[in-house]
């Protein structure tokens, strides 16, 4: 017998995985703060002898390194990735004896990367399950355009072959692990459901339903904008990182955090988006907790900029430490827990107005309506008459926004928070549009979209 568990990171879209038998155990793509692994292992009473990697990974620091280290386990990464740490490298077609009865392929599934491997879990020699890493997902596949645009088409046919490869050799009941897929901008597409079989996916999944021409002609299509930390992760990965540094960080006085704020360090507010329009430390950004914190921070910071965390309990600042590990972003520069008044001190709080799009429809129509959303998403359909600068594109190009009061929304209303906070402290009026866009033509607003520009 044996048992599969999932350690899911919904905030960056990936799961991990640990796999036992009651007595050894086996890792899949960890994440960097191992010890949610470690829990998960003392839990189950087993000891960690095996760690893969899929791939080198793009939109996180893995703790793979780390976790073997820590519990003496065997390393195991594609021998072609050109790293210097201790390891074990494998390639297409070798096996991995865990325990008796049970045994790891790897399967060269270049596509995401080029030295993407997948793994074939056996059980008394019989396959029962792959985990796929960043080659077929539920519904979808992993993006090939990381590398560069210039390695995307390629990739992108790799993809397609490495799919068909799984759809081939392995069973239709043979289960599907994927690591990314949930959320996680590593995916060209969005994915759905928690769960599926090679079976499953020879039925809807387009890298096995299209010809390759077809399937690369509509995954390319579907490319957006990645996050730029990602250009960040690969690099950290190879070099072999050490594991999360978790502890405390050195608290900060109203005086500390107006010096970091003028000095142009980013001071944080991990409040939800109400909390920080009501009152917020004037020249702090907004990066709620209740949203892809960590994704977004790390897409949009300059990066090396020191962080500094504002929450009101320590759990939270504990939390988003958490999350900014996982992406490289290893030591808060300092925090405060509390209220805006204690974070402020003698010092008066901004704040800024939220709203809906039936608001918007009654405001001035001289108002400066604001879209931060993606290119795909504006495309798809947009307010007529307003002005795209998607987020992560923000602070570069936030002088070609045109004076006025500036009305900031997004598709539900985090992006619109993130968005505002820092025009508010570029010294802009704005007003956030805390709303679902779905409702902004039952608003009334004009929109535009795609069918409008037919011929």
């Amino acid at each position: 017998m044996f048992e599969i568990v999932s350690i899911e990171t919904p905030t960056l879209g990936d799961r991990s995985y640990l796999v036992h038998n009651g007595e050894v155990a086996l890792v899949i793509d960890p994440q960097r703060d191992i010890d949610r692994v470690l829990d998960v292992a003392e839990s189950r009473r087993v000891r960690i002898t095996h760690v893969f990697e899929t791939h080198m990974h793009n939109d996180y620091v893995t703790g793979g390194l780390a976790l073997a280290r820590v519990t003496g386990a065997a390393y195991h990464v594609n021998g072609d990735d050109p790293v210097s740490f201790e390891h074990v490298g494998l390639h297409d077609g070798d096996l991995v004896e865990v325990a008796p009865g049970l045994s790891v392929r790897a399967l060269a599934t270049p596509g995401h990367t080029y030295t993407h491997l997948s793994y074939v879990l056996a059980t008394g020699g019989s396959p029962v399950g792959v985990f796929s890493g960043g080659s077929l997902l539920y519904g979808s596949t992993g993006r090939p355009d990381l590398l560069g645009v210039e390695h995307a088409d390629a990739l992108a046919r790799r993809q397609h072959a490495s799919a068909r490869r799984l759809a081939e050799e392995l069973p239709e009941s043979a289960e599907l692990f994927p690591t990314h897929g949930f959320g996680s901008f590593c995916s060209a597409t969005q994915t759905g459901g928690t769960s599926s079989t090679i079976g499953q996916e020879k039925l809807t999944n387009p890298a096995l339903r299209l010809s390759e021409d077809d399937f690369v002609t509509e995954l390319m299509a579907g490319l957006d904008a990645f996050p730029a930390y990602y250009a960040h992760m690969g690099p950290a990965n190879q070099s072999g990182p050490d594991g999360a540094d978790l502890s405390p960080p050195a608290l900060a006085d109203p005086d500390e955090l107006r010096r970091r704020i003028e000095a142009g360090e980013w001071v944080v507010d991990l409040r939800s988006r109400t909390a920080f329009a009501t009152g917020h430390v004037a020249g702090s950004l907004n990066f709620g907790l209740d949203g892809s914190f960590a994704t977004y921070l790390g897409w949009l910071i300059p990066w090396g900029t020191p962080v500094t965390l504002l929450g009101e309990t320590a759990s939270q600042v504990a939390e988003a430490q958490r999350e900014l590990v996982r992406i490289g972003i290893d030591r808060p520069a300092a925090a405060a827990t509390g209220t805006p008044q204690d974070w402020a001190g003698d010092a008066a709080l901004a704040g800024y107005r939220q709203a809906t799009f039936s608001d918007l429809r009654a405001a001035d129509p001289s108002a400066v309506i604001l879209d931060v959303r993606r290119r795909l998403e504006w495309e798809e359909g947009h307010i007529a008459g307003a002005v795209a600068v998607p987020l992560h594109q923000l602070l570069d190009r936030i002088d070609e926004i045109p004076d006025g009061e500036v009305w900031v929304h997004c598709r539900s209303g985090y992006r619109a928070s993130l968005a505002a906070s820092i025009l508010g402290r570029a010294g802009r009026q704005v007003v956030a549009v805390d709303d679902e866009y779905s409702n902004a033509a039952d608003a009334g607003l004009p929109l535009t979209t795609p069918a409008d520009k037919a011929p």
